[in-house]
């Protein structure tokens, strides 16, 4: 089952299933802190197939258009690679695959904040063998640096599972740190979330709890010119896009896997 993954991902252009071609966990070796139990979410689970997608430069646009327009590409592309995986699985095996995309599903609650996964696909990703977690906190895989995004295939299938790297591939340069516009990687091991969400989604959550909080006291006059307000225009656009990001520098700047890169 296993190569008959490998050689569909390949087939489908992933850029990396992982070592001998296919990222898998076992389902005892995925920890994350803050995301729910996988038996509360798929019972029985026994392997997680972790594919890995690279993020092209589309993320250094100074243009939060341009860069967000090449997440969905990825996002997009990725989902019909993990639909397709899974459906493979329980084709040719019996097994149950449940699909777990990027960024979705989770939670959006006052707990949650909108920024847990109901599977850390982080998490999800060291235990498969696909990278280590940086001093940003987000994966590093071993080719394609931070510039990479995952999905994954929850399945009661048995499946022999990779196991985690042994390297640490951050080098430590802390430009992630320096960069980020927020300070939210000021503590080491930890990002600050309400600092990162304040400027990578501006037109999140928290901005349109804001909006409308303003708008409800304010005046018939104010409240038109508050809709022709660029923010509410932004408003509106993340409303349709989802999670649209402004900001995608601790990505950008990690020097891992660019080629001519000083990590300096």
């Amino acid at each position: 089952m296993k190569d008959e993954i490998r050689k569909l991902a390949r087939s489908l252009g992933v850029d990396d299933v992982g070592v001998d071609d296919v990222g898998v966990a076992a389902a005892a070796d995925y920890h994350s802190p803050l995301s729910p139990p996988l038996d509360s979410i798929a019972p029985g689970t026994r392997s997680i197939v972790v594919l890995a997608y690279r993020e092209l430069s589309t993320c250094e646009s100074p243009s939060p258009q341009i860069a967000m327009g090449g997440r969905l590409d990825v996002m997009g592309f990725a989902r019909s690679c993990t639909y397709r995986v899974a459906r493979l699985l329980e084709a040719r095996s019996g097994a149950r695959a449940m699909t777990v995309s990027a960024s979705y599903p989770l939670e959006m609650s006052a707990r949650t904040k909108g920024t847990v996964g109901e599977v850390s696909l982080r998490h999800a990703a060291v235990a498969a063998g696909l990278g280590s977690l940086g001093r940003h906190n987000l994966v590093i895989h071993p080719e394609m640096g931070s510039r990479v995004v995952f999905t994954a295939v929850l399945t009661d299938l048995e499946i022999p599972a990779d196991g985690p790297l042994s390297e640490d591939l951050c080098t430590g340069c802390e430009r992630c740190v320096r960069t980020c516009p927020g300070e939210a990687l000021a503590e080491e091991g930890r990002t600050h979330v309400m600092r990162c969400l304040k400027v990578s989604q501006p037109y999140g959550i928290g901005g349109s709890i804001r909006f409308w909080a303003r708008f409800g006291a304010a005046s018939p006059e104010e409240r038109t010119a508050m809709l022709r307000d660029p923010a509410y225009w932004r408003l509106y656009q993340a409303a349709f896009i989802g999670f649209q990001y402004f900001c995608f520098r601790c990505m950008a700047s990690c020097p891992v896997g660019r080629p001519g890169a000083d990590p300096a």
